[in-house]
């Protein structure tokens, strides 16, 4: 018998079917129509692999972990809770977890535990969306989705590659490009996804803001602004007109490292196009002007009335499988849940559902915030739920030497080869991937049930259950008292119907219906143009480069940038082992521009040095002309490379820098 379920690899969730012998797409499921990646396709292997966690297991510091039962690690949790006040516990979360674990772990922290330091690893990667989607339209809200590529003339794609990313999104744009789609990918890597594009633009480390008010001051000047849609549905323009009228072109191409003929070229496939979508990911959102990126980018469709309609609009691609469920839910120490604030009359809504009486009423501490809580002996409790700080957390160092300051550190995972690993005192086995059931939401809003494929490890449970049992040991029992995964979402999407103006409201929405296809939320929300702002228009908010990112210099005259290569994830904490089955790319190499090689005296293959402020790391080097020069670039699969990544955080949305890292580069001899 097959089992229908979804991929637990990228925000594109991809229907899968199961059966004894092996996994492949699901043909009748519309995200994918039968396709799947080489991730997907191997995540079978995933299960059961030599690294798993099957086993609770406890040390005090310094020491070897003991294995012990489940009832004696729920103790231990409580007793370390109790002995502490609530702003000194955290929760770190992942976009790995399905809805109702992010959703019971929310509600504990938030409703129960009395903090709101529960945060995700979406806020490394796309924290900074989140925050300009709220400012622009009011909410959380993506207005494209992966099927309207069919009716676009023109994709725009800036720090994003779906080709190794997102390889399935990137087929559906391959196939409409057979129909006419034009693709344009602004990029100072000629990644895959730029060999198929029909225009390239290698702009320099930093500079995407100039660009895009450089194509903002063009649309102006040359009158193709939609004064129609502005006058009726925007705010600021006269403020925005202004300022954008003041921008220096000549400086800004010269900064971005353009030539006026490419320039040209992208306004000419621009102003040809009667539909565009703009698609980004990391390359903007990992900034200390992420935020700011993001504005820059959406401010086009605005200016240009192209949103709302079919083939038009901003595009956030988000990587992980849950990503935006997670945000659904509260998952982020910045909102409370399903798109609620922390406001007087939010955190009343939300008492009153949960029967809870500890909401704080501020935002919490948010991922790289908890670590600098950490330096200063301010939290006692951190709870990592499958993620791995130590290893994706920038500056490593840093991050290493403030855990080790926290006296009770819990680790749920599935996995025993985290870099997270040697700070924990308490160790959770996780039911992974293919081992639990339950709900994620995928990049433009469709949610999907993710169904058990195989029994589930003897002794590893879901993470919704963990939480639980920490719930109902901590005395809240009837508020945990949840039998399986199908009563949480029930009382998740009765939860919706609190969401601002009902927009997320899929309170109708059972369990049962899911399991025979998909369900998309928000749909339609702007047709009308009628945003979620308080007077229902959306904001156009003019931004500059301040330059806030590290620069490079004398001392250190290479950028250094990171990203995710096709065949890998993450840290390969899956994909590495699969990687000795199926021989895929490596996890560790430096790509150098041949100019920057040659200058340096450096070939193909040989042993190179990066340094940056924090510290230095030994790649092999990979030569190549695909690289802007004195550009370098890393995968994220290097579970090393954080060492070298700098910590600055965008003001608005606390989301880290991981694109700008000022390096030198030298042959190495050791």
């Amino acid at each position: 018998m097959k089992i229908k379920s979804v991929c637990g690899y990228c925000g594109v969730g991809c229907g899968i079917e199961y059966d004894t012998r092996r996994l492949v797409g699901d043909i009748d499921y519309p995200v994918n129509e039968g396709l799947v990646c080489s991730k997907g396709a191997s995540e079978l292997h995933t299960i059961e692999t030599p690294t798993r966690l099957l086993r609770p297991k406890l040390r005090k510091a310094y020491e070897d972990f003991t294995e012990i039962s489940w009832e004696m690690a729920i103790e231990t949790i409580v007793h370390n809770i109790r002995s502490t006040s609530p702003e000194r516990i955290g929760f770190y979360l992942s976009g790995q977890m399905l809805t109702e674990d992010y959703y019971v772990a929310n509600k504990l922290g938030k409703g129960f535990l009395g903090t709101n330091n529960v945060d995700t690893n979406s806020r490394t990667c796309m924290a900074s969306a989140v925050v300009a989607h709220k400012k622009v339209f009011g909410v959380d809200y993506v207005p494209v989705r992966m099927e309207e590529i069919e009716h676009c003339n023109l994709l725009i794609m800036v720090g994003a590659n779906p080709a190794e990313a997102h390889v399935v999104f990137n087929n559906k744009i391959k196939k409409a490009k057979k129909e006419g789609l034009k693709t344009v990918v602004i990029d100072p890597r000629r990644t895959e996804t730029a060999e198929q594009a029909d225009l390239h633009l290698p702009i320099r480390v930093g500079t995407d803001i100039d660009f895009l008010s450089l194509v903002a001051r063009r649309i102006v000047d040359d009158g193709k602004t939609d004064d129609a849609f502005l006058d009726a549905h925007v705010n600021g323009f006269d403020a925005y007109l202004k300022k954008i009228k003041k921008i220096p072109t000549k400086k800004l191409l010269k900064r971005c490292g353009l030539e006026e003929e490419a320039f040209e070229a992208f306004m000419a496939l621009f102003y040809q196009s009667e539909n565009v979508i703009s698609a980004w990911t990391m390359g903007l959102n990992q900034s200390a002007q992420g935020v700011d990126k993001n504005l820059a980018l959406i401010n086009l469709h605005l200016l240009t009335g192209k949103i709302n309609r079919p083939g038009n609009g901003p595009f956030s691609l988000t990587g992980q499988p849950n990503a935006m469920g997670g945000r659904e839910v509260g998952g982020l120490a910045t909102t409370l849940a399903v798109h609620l604030d922390f406001n007087e009359e939010s955190i009343a809504k939300v008492s009153e559902f949960w029967g809870a009486q500890n909401i704080a009423p501020a935002p919490g501490l948010t991922a790289f915030e908890m670590i600098e809580a950490a330096e200063r002996r301010e939290l006692d409790v951190l709870i990592i739920c499958h993620t791995d700080p130590v290893y994706h957390l920038p500056n490593r160092s840093r991050v290493e030497a403030a855990l080790k300051k926290v006296p009770f550190i819990v680790e749920i995972n599935a996995y025993d080869d985290s870099e997270t690993k040697p700070f924990a005192h308490l160790r959770l086995p996780a039911a992974p991937w293919g081992e639990k059931e339950g709900t994620q939401t995928n990049m433009d809003r469709s949610i999907t049930r993710q169904e058990r494929l195989t029994r589930r490890s003897i002794d590893c449970k879901p993470d919704w259950e963990i939480f639980s049992m920490i719930g109902r040991a901590m005395g809240f029992v009837s508020a945990f008292d949840y039998q399986d995964a199908e009563a949480i979402w029930d009382e998740y999407r009765r939860m919706t119907a609190l969401s601002p103006k009902g927009h997320m409201d899929i309170s109708g929405v059972d369990a049962a219906s899911l399991k025979n296809g998909g369900h998309v939320w928000g749909e339609g929300l702007f047709d009308d143009n009628e945003f979620l702002t308080p007077d229902g228009r959306a904001n156009l908010i003019f931004v500059q480069n301040e330059r806030r990112s590290e620069s490079s210099s004398l001392e250190f005259p290479y950028l250094l940038t990171t990203g995710r290569t096709r065949d890998q994830w993450h840290s390969g904490t899956k994909t590495a082992f699969v990687d000795r089955l199926l021989k895929h790319k490596p996890l560790s190499y430096i790509e150098i521009n041949s100019e920057d090689a040659q200058s340096a005296g450096i070939a193909d293959g040989d042993k190179v040095k990066v340094t940056t402020a924090r510290g230095a790391l030994v790649f092999e080097a990979k030569v190549t002309e695909n690289i802007r020069e004195k550009t370098l670039f890393v995968p994220v699969t290097d579970r090393r490379i954080n060492y070298l990544t700098n910590d600055l955080l965008d003001p608005e949305s606390k989301e880290p820098d991981y694109n700008h890292n000022a390096a030198k580069l030298e042959k190495w001899s050791g």
